[in-house]
């Protein structure tokens, strides 16, 4: 028998805000979270971009000290979102064993990593931090929200680049399926806002180069779009059974009905332009949902702001809906967040939660040309979205050919 999944809480920290309701708020009134990056090492290593979309509180503000000295920003990122989120649940009674993480990362412990391998160079080995392997294990984030809140009906970490915190969802709500748990906290983290990652993704032309105005360098689907805005952050979810959700009068935001994840196979950078397996994921994942092509009223759009990628992800949609695309709006929030990597996902799975919850969707900015090549209807200002039974999709591909989709529905 399938079971019914809900979302009860949400929890994040990003560039827009440090917990889910300010990053909400800042995004329907259409700021830009990237900035100028004002670090030393920034003209230290003359890297070429020189602006991303860092987290607007710190780490530091949030936790305790010794929460911050032993754990890597990645993980710093996910117990802060992951602390709102089960706060915002009604920090659920459930016994440990019934309750599961599901966390994802696209890159993990980089800083931890880098940082301890200057330590070594330049200090020698004693000066390395016992603490070291811990703190830069990608499954770290997904550790520490565990052990915060006692979970011990499994820690799952997906890594599947862009794509991964999508996936955690997916695996969340078929962990939750198979009756593992009864409550599963999902997400992703992602801190790699460091000049290594800067540098090599500035190398394969992945970002943009609007050192000048990084406000309005993240533009999905404008005919000036020059690449990705690098960013940082987490956001979290509750998920669990409507049963279990109700008998404990829990606020339901909204059905999670599933998804789906399939690869490329094409290359391990660029996308499918033709946008075959990512058409087969959407579609799989509207018929899981029991739902058709005309019930979709909304589609939060991976539109990354690369030049190849975005009109990748259009052929994709139009394969999928055809003329019925021109009906659907659709948001392309990376414009406001900047690019998450592991986190984005759940970033935006969140953003389509709120959509579907509050009937609003969530604007896109920076589009001010757009590319002719994609006519899409992309929603430049927050849109009533109509009243009645909603489904609504949130995209996500990665480097490798991963891709995943996720669809809500309305409550």
């Amino acid at each position: 028998m399938t079971k019914k999944i809900v979302i009860t809480g949400i929890g994040a920290t990003t560039p827009l805000g440090g917990t889910a309701v300010d990053t909400w708020t800042a995004l329907l009134a259409g700021e830009s979270g990237a900035t100028p990056l004002e670090q030393a090492w920034v003209a230290e290593t003359a890297i070429p971009v020189t602006f991303a979309a860092q987290a607007r509180v710190k780490t530091a503000d949030v936790l305790q000290r010794f929460e911050v000295k032993r754990l890597d920003p990645s993980s710093q990122f996910a117990l802060i979102a992951g602390r709102e989120a089960w706060a915002d649940a009604g920090s659920p009674e459930v016994e440990p064993e019934r309750l599961a993480v599901d966390w994802a990362t696209g890159i993990g412990g980089v800083w931890t990593l880098l940082d301890a391998w200057d330590t070594l160079r330049e200090r020698g080995p004693r000066r390395v931090l016992p603490m070291t392997v811990p703190m830069l294990m990608p499954n770290g984030p997904g550790a520490a929200i565990g052990m915060d809140l006692h979970a011990r009906a499994g820690i799952t970490t997906v890594v599947s680049a862009c794509a991964s915190s999508t996936e955690a969802l997916i695996n969340a709500y078929n962990r939750l399926q198979a009756g593992l748990a009864d409550v599963v906290i999902a997400g992703g983290s992602e801190a790699a806002i460091h000049p290594l990652p800067i540098a090599s993704f500035a190398a394969m032309h992945a970002l943009s180069t609007r050192n000048d105005d990084p406000a309005t360098a993240s533009r999905p689907y404008d005919v000036t779009r020059d690449g990705f805005v690098l960013g940082e952050g987490a956001a979290a979810l509750v998920i669990e059974t409507e049963e279990h959700a109700k008998a404990r009068g829990a606020h339901i935001y909204a059905e999670l009905v599933g998804g789906v994840v399939n690869s490329d196979a094409y290359h391990v950078t660029a996308p499918d332009p033709e946008g075959s397996a990512a058409a087969r994921a959407m579609v799989s994942t509207i018929e899981n949902a029991g739902g058709t092509l005309k019930d979709v009223s909304h589609i939060n759009v991976h539109a990354t702001s690369t030049p190849v990628g975005d009109i990748a992800e259009y052929n994709a949609l139009r394969r999928v809906f055809g003329d019925l695309l021109d009906g659907i709006p659709v948001s392309a929030t990376k414009a406001s967040t900047g690019h998450l990597l592991g986190g984005a996902g759940a970033l935006e799975a969140f953003f389509t939660v709120k959509a579907l919850a509050e009937r609003t969707a969530p604007p896109t900015i920076n589009l001010t040309s757009q590319d002719p090549e994609i006519p899409l209807d992309v929603v430049t200002t927050p849109r009533a979205l109509p009243a009645g039974d909603l489904l609504a999709l949130s995209n996500s591909f990665g480097f490798g050919g991963h891709n995943a989709v996720v669809a809500f529905r309305s409550v």
